[in-house]
């Protein structure tokens, strides 16, 4: 599933949004959203997340080509998202993101982080447990080292980040309220 960037300018229009105004929305700059919109750049996930969060509408909303009604995913028919030169595969474990939750396969590369040292924010609640390897979740204050087993639960509010410390991959299966993809 690929990144629409079509459905991004489109969706600036709808809202009647100048490129310079969703740009001081989301604390970038006029040019990189044109670049964005014109499939020049792939932005980072934070400046990515940044622009959802300015338009009001979830990740999903760029890359899903129609809603999903069934009640089950198969694993073969996961939807998945992976911005290119990231090191982070998210796979949507829900059938839709209508419901008040989402849930979620993360895997992180061996020794990698998420695409940005930024801790980020958003609404809600998120709750994880790690199925293999090892995981970081960075908070301001402190870092919570994660092994298979182990689960972890907070506001999303709480700027974080994770990180794979391990020689692994690192999976992991998050439950996100409300849906953010």
């Amino acid at each position: 599933m690929e990144f629409n960037y079509a459905k991004l300018r489109a969706a600036r229009q709808e809202q009647g949004l100048t490129i310079q105004e969703l740009a001081d929305k989301c604390g970038a700059s006029a040019s990189l959203i044109s670049q964005i919109e014109r499939g020049k750049v792939v932005p980072t996930l934070t400046v990515f997340l940044h622009v959802c969060q300015a338009l009001n509408l979830p990740m999903h909303y760029f890359f899903a080509a129609n809603p999903d009604e069934e009640l089950v995913v198969r694993k073969d028919h996961r939807k998945v998202i992976k911005l290119p030169n990231s090191h982070v595969e998210y796979q949507l474990l829900s059938p839709n993101l209508r419901g008040q939750i989402e849930f979620l396969l993360v895997e992180i590369l061996p020794g990698q982080a998420d695409d940005t040292e930024e801790l980020f924010t958003h609404s809600g609640e998120e709750c994880g447990y790690v199925l293999e390897g090892e995981l970081i979740v960075r908070f301001s204050t402190s870092d919570v080292h994660l092994e298979a087993g182990d689960s972890i639960c907070f506001p999303s509010t709480t700027p974080h980040r994770y990180h794979n410390p391990g020689t692994t991959v690192s999976r992991s299966v998050w439950a996100m309220t409300p849906p953010s993809f």
